[in-house]
């Protein structure tokens, strides 16, 4: 299943009472707390195969589900040994 399917599967789960954009905030929409945000942490090393390092742990990288599929696609260039894109 490509990424951007898998994350809003994985959200829809948690947002039944919103049909969410793509590029909606869901921190700012007050969906996160701190054990979803683990829960999605968790969510997108096992079913995506992403590693997530301290450093990777930017509440930008996961924001929107554009940004989560933007932050899978870098990781995912760096492990195969390609140049992460630019911003």
């Amino acid at each position: 299943m490509p990424p951007r399917d898998a994350i809003r599967s994985f959200l829809s789960r948690f947002f039944r009472n919103h049909a969410l954009n793509d590029d909606e905030d869901i921190f700012a929409l007050g969906f996160v707390n701190s054990l979803f945000a683990m829960k999605l942490v968790g969510f997108i090393e096992s079913e995506l195969g992403v590693p997530i390092e301290q450093h990777d742990l930017d509440i930008d990288n996961f924001r929107t589900v554009n940004a989560m599929v933007a932050f899978v696609q870098r990781r995912r260039g760096e492990a195969a040994g390609g140049a992460a894109p630019g911003p």
